[in-house]
């Protein structure tokens, strides 16, 4: 049987995160940081296990953004995803500038 602090996201990262939207001086119960571990845990399962079954009704066994966004999306939760596209599109051109950069090395010129 699978123990909860297995599945759970670690409570150093919530913690971390609940942190750095707070002033310097504010303080975080161990009990807010347990139960936003568990909303946060619940809220990335329930996402994932939507786009999850999109997949295995695809055929396919890998979820990517894109299907991360369909969820979101599909769930109501339609002004994340709108965000998450975003960040993802532009994520994805900057991999894709920083592939061109390693594969040209010197961007062309002769120098």
């Amino acid at each position: 049987m699978v123990e909860e602090s297995e599945w759970l996201l670690p409570i150093a990262n919530v913690g971390r995160i609940m942190k750095q939207i707070l002033p310097p001086n504010a303080k975080i119960s161990k009990e807010a940081k347990e139960r936003t571990q568990e909303c946060a845990t619940e809220f990335i399962s329930f996402v994932t296990g939507e786009a999850s079954e999109k997949c295995h009704k695809e055929n396919r066994k890998t979820i990517n953004g894109d299907d991360i966004c369909w969820a979101l999306s599909g769930l109501g939760f339609d002004n994340h995803a709108e965000a998450i596209t975003r960040y993802l599109h532009r994520y994805r051109e900057l991999e894709r500038d920083r592939g061109s950069q390693s594969r040209g090395g010197n961007n062309g010129s002769d120098d």
